[in-house]
């Protein structure tokens, strides 16, 4: 067993009493904002339906929210990390609020569209605050309760995101039930917003930094360590310090190069000209990360300081989650694909094949919050070996079932390890990489981190996808699956590597310090 994880440590922390409430208030607004998410996928073909919608409206009705959402993740949590993490949460929610109101009235596909692409904004603007502001007021063991908790939240509304949608569909028609699949959000938004207002420090809400500890007159603020030795920024600063340096220039380069890596992904009809973005892309994130190095150069305080990559806990975190996004969340969309074309079942059966997985990812959250603390990567290796068996397992059961005559609903069983999976991996991966991260950069860190995770998804499900249909267009769906499923494990495999390095460093750092 490894010896228990030891995040930094800030001297001068006090536990916030309203913290318990400010977490409630954080996982009802990511629950109604992953809810959004899972329940657009399935009542598309409502959607085209109910506004005679052409299949590249469609499309874009997914790859818009991905675009907007994924530009300005890193922008949105500096910001909080400069202009108190509460106002920037609060500006989120009122847009994805508005926003589906939007959604759920637009006349036409256009609309809808520029609906999307807002509610995409307001999304990016909640998620790198709320995972910031856990950070912000938890430590050691109540931080990874938390972040446990948000995983459980994320796992019930990827449970119940499907089945409300179709359930709605049925009860409102398909027509108009794909409306009130945005319009569900706006109680839950209100709801949040009130409690915000209510609980929230009030500090945070009018543009002052983040309650902290007061600031000590010392002699010599070099003395003061707020942050681990490898940032340089970490012994120059005392307590009430707080940078108000936004990096316009680095959060604009940044930007454009998440969109044009990401547009030819998310655009599945993409020309030519199109996937000439990509190494477009790479350039300019190759510019950014430049920008950002002279920015620091000049004594300014970039959006992203890269130092932060000087840390091995960061960098392997991130590079797990990317990995594990890239391969993990195509699972779904090949389940889906399986169940209905492959085998001719409905969608509300396609969603119940996932409905276990989603409860033990729930309970893996919960499960893995207490114990990250104590175990430490080992709890994601765990995680990452739990999805390789039900990957294997569900390959298993897709040929016996046409070689034997084996009931497919035995697929609820060996996907309840993949979604085991995701509560061992997601959030104590999150825990574990931002564990080092000074309290000035948690917010565009775990935009970062996010960041790679919504990079991956896009490029995962595209890769995959492909790699499906091209198998598909030869054989069987029995034989597609099992190449998809194949090509996610060997990715996976690859994240397994990594996490298994980052744990035998540790091992080592430990046996250094004992």
């Amino acid at each position: 067993m490894t010896a228990p994880l030891n995040p930094t440590q800030d001297p001068d922390y006090v536990p916030d009493p309203g913290r318990w409430r400010i977490l409630g208030v954080l996982l009802v607004t990511v629950f109604m904002a992953l809810v959004g998410v899972s329940i657009v996928n399935v009542v598309l073909p409502s959607i085209q339906t109910g506004l005679g919608a052409s299949q590249s409206d469609i499309q874009w009705v997914l790859s818009g929210y991905a675009l907007t959402f994924g530009i300005v993740l890193v922008a949105a949590g500096r910001a909080g990390d400069i202009f108190g993490r509460g106002p920037i949460f609060i500006a989120g929610l009122v847009i994805f609020t508005l926003s589906s109101i939007a959604a759920g009235l637009a006349p036409d596909a256009f609309t809808l569209n520029i609906a999307r692409f807002i509610q995409g904004i307001g999304s990016g603007l909640l998620n790198p605050q709320a995972i910031g502001m856990i950070q912000q007021y938890f430590r050691d063991g109540e931080r990874a309760r938390a972040f446990g908790l948000m995983g459980t939240a994320i796992g019930v509304s990827v449970a119940i995101g499907p089945l409300l949608g179709g359930l709605l569909v049925q009860i409102f028609g398909v027509e108009n039930g794909w409306r009130w699949t945005f319009l569900v959000n706006v109680p839950v938004g209100v709801l949040a917003l009130v409690l915000a207002f209510l609980w929230f420090p009030k500090p945070m809400l009018n543009g002052s930094p983040p309650a902290r500890a007061a600031p000590v007159e010392v002699a010599d603020p070099e003395s003061i360590p707020l942050g681990p030795s490898w940032l340089p920024f970490a012994k120059t600063r005392h307590p009430g310090y707080q940078p108000r340096d936004l990096d316009p220039v680095g959060a604009f380069l940044l930007g454009l190069a998440v969109l044009m890596v990401l547009l030819p992904f998310v655009e599945s009809r993409g020309s030519a000209w199109t996937w000439a973005m990509l190494p477009a892309g790479l350039a300019v994130l190759a510019l950014w990360a430049w920008w950002e190095h002279r920015y620091k150069l000049r004594g300014r305080s970039p959006m992203v300081d890269l130092d932060l990559f000087r840390s091995a806990g960061f960098t392997n975190g991130t590079i797990i989650s990317g990995l594990y996004m890239l391969g993990m969340t195509s699972v779904w969309v090949l389940v889906a694909l399986y169940v209905q074309n492959g085998l001719g079942r409905t969608a509300l059966e396609a969603g119940l094949v996932s409905l276990p997985a989603a409860i033990m990812a729930a309970l893996g959250s919960h499960w893995s919050g207490g114990k990250v603390m104590e175990y430490g990567r080992r709890v994601v290796i765990w995680g990452i070996l739990c999805a390789l068996f039900g990957l294997g397992s569900s390959v298993l059961v897709i040929h016996w079932q046409t070689a034997f005559g084996l009931n497919f609903w035995w697929l609820l069983f060996t996907l309840s390890f993949v979604g085991t999976a995701q509560g061992l991996v997601i959030s104590p991966n999150q825990t574990l990489t931002l564990a080092d991260v000074p309290l000035d950069y948690a917010g565009s860190a775990g935009g970062v981190q996010q960041t790679g995770q919504r990079i991956g998804t896009s490029v995962g499900i595209a890769m995959m996808m492909a790699i499906a249909f091209a198998t598909l267009a030869h054989t069987d769906w029995q034989t597609a699956i099992t190449a998809g499923f194949g090509a996610i494990a060997c990715v996976v495999l690859v994240a397994l590597g990594v996490a298994v390095k980052d744990h035998r460093r540790r091992l080592v750092e430990v046996a250094g310090t004992a």
